[in-house]
């Protein structure tokens, strides 16, 4: 009897119709490209609710910025680097249980704004940040790596915490 109980939900489950994702670089049609746009501003909205109700909890104050991520630094009042600086930069990556994704942080050392690839979030704190500056920043899955993942650890739709800091 347990065995149909266990069973039943796999038949239901598997019967439903799933959303076929195309392959990156394949070409979308409208009605799919509108499918994509709605699923990401619903996922959007609903870890931002989680992200503010997780900051209500916490003892420190967050900054949201006109990006979409928050920040624990309000930095309304700092210059903005412009591309063609130069810094030096790390950062770890924690999920919102406070768990440390990698063991090694990501560092980048001598690098020019404006030529080289990150998450669309550091990239925007790196612009304001002062040097030898730290900012722990909460990121909607969206400005992290999206419906994807990082195709290692990190895996689709997960919002991050990023510990960064300027350190040239």
């Amino acid at each position: 009897m347990k065995k149909i109980f266990w069973f039943l939900p796999v038949i239901i489950f598997s019967c439903t119709k799933q959303p076929v994702h195309p392959p990156v670089g394949s070409v979308l049609s409208q009605k799919d490209l509108q499918v994509s746009k709605d699923r990401s501003r619903s996922l959007y909205e609903l870890e931002r609710k989680q992200i503010t109700d997780w900051i209500a909890q916490q003892n420190k104050k967050y900054y949201v910025n006109g990006l979409g991520y928050w920040i624990d630094k309000d930095l309304s009042q700092n210059l903005k680097r412009k591309d063609g600086e130069r810094l030096s930069y790390q950062y770890e990556i924690y999920d919102f249980d406070r768990v440390k994704i990698y063991d090694e942080p990501k560092t980048a050392k001598d690098v020019y704004l404006g030529k080289f690839e990150d998450l669309k979030a550091v990239d925007d704190a790196l612009r304001y940040l002062k040097p030898g500056e730290e900012a722990t920043l909460l990121v909607p899955s969206l400005l992290a790596y999206g419906t994807y993942g990082d195709n290692d650890k990190i895996p689709n739709d997960m919002p991050l915490i990023i510990k960064l800091t300027v350190t040239h």
